[in-house]
């Protein structure tokens, strides 16, 4: 896998694009990655509604949680399913709305200058070896993409945003995935 330096995009993965974004702000360096899960509706999976979500024809009628969250515009530059296949939806050069109010190491404002990759899922569930596989061939290809990426810097949404959000939660093994990092040199 690897990111088009002109483009931000991901040759050959799916893609939809979402309208939930803007630009960075200018000469920002892009150096966090958060990571994020969500299921809709909560603990279900594979059913399409976060890509629905993240491209603004979420079906209100569909469950009754869809009307709480239908009005909040919201995106991440990456999704992926169960299965660990991989969806874009905005450019790694935009700015998606992933982390809402959000400080990291004093820095307000982390959608500015990070890259929000959803995992399907909830935080009273693991998480697949395919989703682990996937998220660390697409940490790699972010890495070359922007060189201050680095294990330090790669963060769950709930170190972000403390007691408002607590995602991914207890069930994604962060000592799992750093070790297939550490396995290729990131």
């Amino acid at each position: 896998m690897h990111i088009d330096l002109k483009t931000g995009w991901v040759p050959d993965i799916r893609t939809l694009a979402s309208p939930n974004y803007n630009s960075r702000p200018a000469g920002t360096t892009v150096d966090l990655l958060v990571i994020h899960c969500i299921s809709l509706p909560p603990g279900r999976y594979g059913e399409g509604y976060i890509e629905k979500l993240f491209t603004n024809q979420l079906p209100v009628e569909a469950h009754p949680y869809f009307r709480t969250i239908a009005n909040n515009p919201v995106s991440a530059h990456f999704l992926i399913d169960r299965e660990g296949v991989v969806t874009q939806f905005v450019s790694v050069y935009e700015r998606a709305w992933h982390a809402g109010v959000s400080s990291f190491e004093g820095q307000g404002s982390c959608n500015d200058y990070s890259v929000g990759v959803e995992l399907e899922g909830c935080v009273t569930d693991s998480f697949t070896f395919e989703q682990y596989k996937a998220l660390e061939a697409l940490s790699i290809a972010l890495k070359g993409c922007f060189p201050a990426i680095n294990c330090g810097r790669i963060v769950g949404h709930s170190d972000i945003a403390p007691g408002r959000k607590d995602d991914p939660g207890p069930f994604f093994d962060w000592q799992e995935f750093f070790s297939l990092l550490k396995d290729v040199g990131f």
